[in-house]
């Protein structure tokens, strides 16, 4: 299961390209509320979350999704279920933990980020993943090291959802969901 936190002020496209692209390869995804059952997004879009934070329970192989929007990182920091979902999600090998634009920055500021693992953010938020003991590698849209997928901000939304998709399914899935979408070809 992909656990996609949805916090008020979240990124739309970072969070809603990612669900779509992970269940075009067939891909268990859940969008999970934090605050609500209906969870408005930085640009004014609602969505409807398929359960709240508090009820999701993560099993091996399971991964939790981060997008940005400063306020949906906001919302994240600031709900106790949210940060032990993260917590547990990078507590080890057997959970995938991804983090896109601003939401990085999260991980950096409760010090979830390997010192020394590359990693990517939006441009100008670099400092705090350094800050942190990370490597930012801001000539890239994701970067995968481990279990950990981050990714750089909306416009590589596609990008990460096949990077998602790649760590969880394989190269194959990846590359038949991007020749599905057209993207990149």
């Amino acid at each position: 299961m992909v656990y996609i936190l949805l916090g008020a002020g979240f990124e739309e496209a970072e969070a809603l390209v990612t669900a779509d692209v992970l269940r075009r390869a067939d891909i268990p995804v859940t969008l999970t509320g934090i605050g609500a059952p209906a969870v408005t997004g930085s640009h004014g879009i609602t969505v409807q979350a398929d359960l709240p934070v508090e009820r999701a329970a993560l099993k091996a192989g399971d991964m939790v999704v981060l997008p940005g929007g400063m306020g949906g990182v906001a919302s994240m920091e600031g709900s106790k279920e949210a940060m032990t979902l993260i917590r547990q999600a990078a507590s080890g090998d057997e959970y995938w933990l991804a983090a896109i634009c601003a939401a990085p920055t999260l991980l950096a500021r409760a010090g979830l980020l390997p010192k020394g693992a590359p990693c990517v953010c939006y441009p100008g938020l670099e400092d705090e993943l350094s800050q942190a003991g990370a490597v930012p590698q801001m000539d890239r849209s994701t970067v995968t090291e481990g279990r950990l997928i981050t990714g750089r901000g909306p416009g590589s939304a596609f990008d990460f959802g096949l990077a998602l998709v790649e760590a969880l399914a394989g190269a194959g899935a990846s590359g038949v969901v991007r020749a599905g979408l057209q993207y990149g070809l």
